[in-house]
């Protein structure tokens, strides 16, 4: 009989090297540090719009901008028929900021731009400088991947044959899995699965979130709001679907000011996006900011609530207030499992709104891949024996998986060890080398932002006044690949992305070129 942990190997080795746990104990530059993050609309931005022959044109828009970088790398040009674009416009109107963040082609024009960036330049015609890439936004799987227990789930399913047809939110045991660990997760809440909606990835979650939600919503209404920075990709498929409004957001010590989104609710505002943590300034909402947020809302307006950054680092305790019946709360396994291929998650909402959403997706798209369930219905009880400080399981954990499964207790607690000790371990690793990596860039003359969560660290290059610009420049002087802040909607200055959850042979190179590159600069 095939049962599952039948065939368990050993935990993954430690990853972060003897050099990169030192330097992370070492204390940062004070002068490198900046506990600060400011997000405004700059001259560059307006300038581009004001010569726009059709600034509601985002291709246009990408262009001109793409145009301008091209023309002041000057001999360094890969891409003259833009250079030419740029050098024959001319200013032809006076845009406030206000247009620009309200304007449907900003939205896209940042996602084109981000098309543009991976597909044409970093993995396109660029591709041969890019020594070290720190600009995938994705941990190294092959160093701190799927723990071998979620792997060997997996293989389970396989050999069970456990891939046909299924409930459109998810198999039950998994879902109820799932309520479980997100009680565990907030204060006061108890989930049943009936709150619970299976999905294909963060992404895949929020298009059909708010294709369900803003579906039917009159194009006159009030606009949805989403707070920046973001993802292009969740942003973009709001902005398909309705009239968006960009909220920049500022943030200090590591807390992101929620009071410009509250400002910017109305009545009738139907859909509000917010990463709790932010990319890429790994800076968190306070609970208190959330609760007001959702206090302040219509009970009419969905407030989605993208928690995928929520990782190394010390979440205070999660409100009640997340469980509330407008709220949304997303989850995947890219991030914080390292699977961002394996297009899974969830999200939870009222059991009225996952009822309904129950419809919507089997006629759209049937449900989720039902491969996956097995592997996230171990990792959300393993994840839940973590953080309600499980010694060992018991008969009591041993019945809640099926009798089919064929486990024991002994499998269970070999099964459950080996998760343990890689989850601790990765966690350590990962925020060793963060922790590293800002000390290495304090010591630089870049600003590094020092982050709470996430593996970005935001940094920001002296006599730099765009980030794309620096981005080539940067690719081409030391061979190392930074991701530009305007690809998240930061729309001012030279403010860059750094994936420290790299393996620091990688990472310390990347970042000793960086220093002689900025130090030969100034």
């Amino acid at each position: 009989m095939i049962t599952l942990f039948d065939s368990l190997s050993v935990p993954r080795p430690s990853h972060a090297s003897p050099e990169a746990l030192a330097t992370s104990r070492r204390t940062p530059r004070a002068t490198g540090l900046s506990d600060a993050f400011t997000n405004r609309i700059d001259e560059r931005v307006l300038d581009v719009f004001a010569r726009a022959r059709r600034p509601d044109d985002p291709l246009e828009l990408r262009d001109l901008w793409l145009g301008r970088v091209e023309h002041e790398l000057g001999q360094h040009s890969s891409h003259t028929a833009l250079a030419e674009t740029w050098r024959g416009s001319r200013p032809l109107r006076t845009v406030e900021p206000e247009q620009v963040l309200s304007s449907r082609a900003t939205v896209r024009f940042v996602k084109e731009l981000f098309n543009w960036y991976f597909r044409d330049d970093l993995y396109g015609g660029l591709r041969d400088q890019a020594q070290y890439i720190l600009s995938g936004g994705a941990v190294d799987e092959e160093r701190w991947g799927l723990p071998h227990s979620l792997k060997e789930c997996i293989r389970f399913a396989l050999d069970r044959d456990w891939y046909g047809y299924s409930d459109s939110r998810g198999r039950y045991p998994a879902r109820e899995a799932i309520a479980a660990y997100e009680s565990a997760r907030l204060d006061g809440v108890r989930y049943l699965p009936e709150h619970v909606a299976m999905t294909m990835g963060g992404t895949f979650a929020v298009s059909t979130i708010a294709d369900f939600v803003l579906h039917g919503v009159s194009p006159a209404a009030a606009p949805a709001l989403c707070a920046v920075p973001n993802y292009p990709p969740l942003v973009e498929t709001i902005a398909r679907r309705h009239g968006v409004q960009l909220v920049p957001l500022d943030s200090a010590n590591g807390r992101t000011d929620i009071d410009p989104l509250i400002a910017a609710l109305t009545p009738d505002t139907p859909l509000v996006l917010l990463q709790t943590v932010g990319n890429p300034t790994g800076a968190a909402v306070t609970e208190e900011g959330l609760r007001r947020l959702i206090r302040a809302a219509s009970p009419s307006t969905v407030i989605v609530l993208d928690e995928c950054h929520e990782w190394l680092g010390n979440y205070e305790e999660r409100c009640a207030e997340r469980a509330a019946p407008n709220v949304v709360r997303v989850s995947s396994l890219s991030k914080t499992w390292s699977a961002p291929g394996l297009k899974a998650g969830w999200f939870l909402a009222d059991p009225a709104f996952i009822a309904e959403y129950y419809e919507y997706a089997s006629s759209s798209f049937g449900g989720p891949p039902s491969f996956f369930y097995t592997i996230v219905e171990v990792l959300a009880r393993m994840e839940r024996w973590l953080i309600t400080g499980l010694a060992e399981p018991g008969t009591s954990e041993l019945k809640e998986f099926e009798a089919s499964y064929g486990l024991d207790l002994e499998k269970l607690r070999h099964a459950f060890r080996t998760y343990r000790t890689e989850r601790l371990q990765r966690v350590s690793d990962l925020t060793a080398l963060r922790d590293a990596a800002t000390v290495r860039l304090a010591d630089t003359p870049a600003r590094v932002l020092r982050p709470r969560f996430s593996i970005n660290t935001a940094v920001e290059l002296p006599g730099k006044h765009d980030s794309y610009h620096c981005f080539r420049d940067v690719l081409r002087e030391t061979g190392v690949s930074m991701f530009p802040g305007l690809l998240t909607f930061c729309f001012s200055g030279s403010v860059m992305r750094i994936t420290t959850a790299r393996p620091w042979q990688d990472l310390a190179p990347a970042l000793d070129r960086l220093d002689a590159y900025l130090r030969d600069a100034a």
